[in-house]
């Protein structure tokens, strides 16, 4: 997401360094009518990009930042099942260790033996039953949570880019009808291009040797 804003950011800066430059060609000096188009073009270029700060600033706030935070509790739940399964390796290991006991013959010392691994057993059994719980809790609860804490973004980010590109039809509109010559189709304008080009073409300093 912030790659794609970014990349928007630039665009949109990229557009407007396009009419300033034109601003800046000699033609606009010596010709109002391209002067006037150029400068139609660069307020439109300065409202798309006003536009577009304000998209990705939304953005930002509504639905990179959110991400961001709900990232960040990952390294505690990772943390927490680290925990239980440290937990789950010391729980049989001493299981191990009693069983193995209460397989032997039943001697004053493997009895003695058997009671103190019993004892080192309980503590650790009950931690890892409590990791266990816990996750067995919880897990659950943030996997399905998820939808209802990124809805609200989902919805932000459509409502952003609703916003812009509403706009962005509006200042173009506005654009084309100042440019548009009157009578003239995409075909026609064409046609003449291609014949201004062919004049060009024709001119010694541009001909193949």
């Amino acid at each position: 997401m912030k790659k794609s804003t970014d990349a928007e950011l630039a665009m949109s800066k990229s557009a407007m360094k396009i009419s300033l430059d034109l601003l800046s060609n000699p033609l606009c000096e010596q010709d109002q009518e391209f002067l006037n188009m150029v400068t139609a073009l660069d307020t439109a270029m300065k409202r798309m990009d006003a536009f577009n700060q304000e998209k990705v600033n939304q953005i930002q706030k509504t639905v990179i930042e959110p991400l961001k935070k709900f990232g960040s509790v990952f390294p505690s739940l990772n943390m927490a099942v680290k925990r239980r399964e440290q937990a789950l390796q010391d729980y049989r290991r001493l299981q191990a260790k009693v069983e193995k006991y209460e397989e032997k013959e039943k001697t004053g010392p493997v009895l003695a033996k058997l009671h103190q691994a019993r004892e080192e057993l309980r503590p650790v059994k009950d931690d890892f039953e409590a990791k266990n719980k816990q996750l067995l809790d919880e897990m659950p609860r943030f996997y399905n949570s998820r939808l209802n804490y990124f809805q609200p973004s989902f919805e932000s980010l459509i409502r952003a880019q609703v916003v812009y590109y509403s706009e962005m039809q509006k200042i173009f509109g506005d654009l084309t009808q100042q440019l548009d010559q009157p009578g003239h189709s995409d075909e026609q304008r064409e046609r003449e291009n291609e014949a201004r080009l062919s004049e060009l073409r024709a001119l010694s300093i541009v001909a193949d040797d």
